[in-house]
């Protein structure tokens, strides 16, 4: 009993440690400018059970920006033997989520500092004002992807990314990533499926619409997320 009830603190602690990262990043848009977000998944063979799930929270973020002029997202995924995939940009929650529910997991290495070289890439073309990467572990040489991940915290992208499962090495290094990029580390429970959908429309709304926008999503939302907004 003792261990489940360290859990859930903890991870209570986590989710508000999250939420509060995403209230006091600064907003770099310009007035009118609509926000961009690149949101990646490893879809490799690990990942299966829970993919779908995933699928359908992604299209809340859009519900939620929708009135703040909407969000610009650009999917990107890898899986199998080096298979990498991005999306064209797009406003259009079904054109996204019929790409997503099109995608079979297919078992293969992580390939995340694919992930953030893209991800810097199209940020020096155009401004991105976030990356969200959902995964379950880490294969590769972390002192490499920090040093990607220093790239894109001087651009000033932060990461937020959601860790499903309990590699520990993975968690170290998202962990890392997120501190660099002045981003954010969450677990990614798949039987708190409401919560993850607050959590994801709330770097949505954030990126789609600043402060304000995230303080008025709080406002609505309440619960956790309220009471985070009177912390700040």
């Amino acid at each position: 009993m003792s261990d489940k009830k360290e859990i859930s603190k903890s991870s209570r602690a986590e989710i508000d440690a999250f939420l509060s990262k995403v209230a006091s990043t600064p907003v770099l848009n310009k007035p009118g400018e609509r926000g961009r977000l690149v949101f990646a998944m490893d879809a490799t063979a690990s990942r299966e059970a829970t993919w779908d799930q995933a699928c359908h929270i992604q299209a809340e973020m859009f519900r939620e920006t929708d009135a703040l002029g909407g969000l610009d997202v650009q999917l990107v995924y890898y899986r199998g033997f080096g298979e990498f995939f991005a999306s064209p940009w797009t406003n259009s929650s079904e054109t996204l989520l019929k790409t997503m529910t099109a995608v079979a997991c297919v078992g293969g290495l992580t390939q995340i500092g694919n992930v953030l070289h893209h991800t810097l890439q199209e940020t020096q073309r155009k401004k991105v004002n976030a990356l969200v990467f959902v995964g379950d572990c880490m294969e590769e040489n972390v002192d490499a992807l920090c040093a990607q991940a220093g790239q894109l915290g001087f651009q000033g992208v932060p990461v937020f990314l959601f860790h499903e499962g309990n590699d520990i090495t993975a968690a170290r290094a998202f962990q890392q990533i997120a501190q660099i990029t002045n981003g954010a580390c969450c677990p990614f429970d798949a039987r708190s499926a409401q919560q993850l959908k607050d959590l994801l429309s709330a770097v949505a709304v954030f990126a789609a619409g600043g402060h304000k926008a995230l303080q008025d999503f709080h406002q609505r939302k309440g619960s956790v997320i309220l009471q985070l907004m009177h912390k700040k």
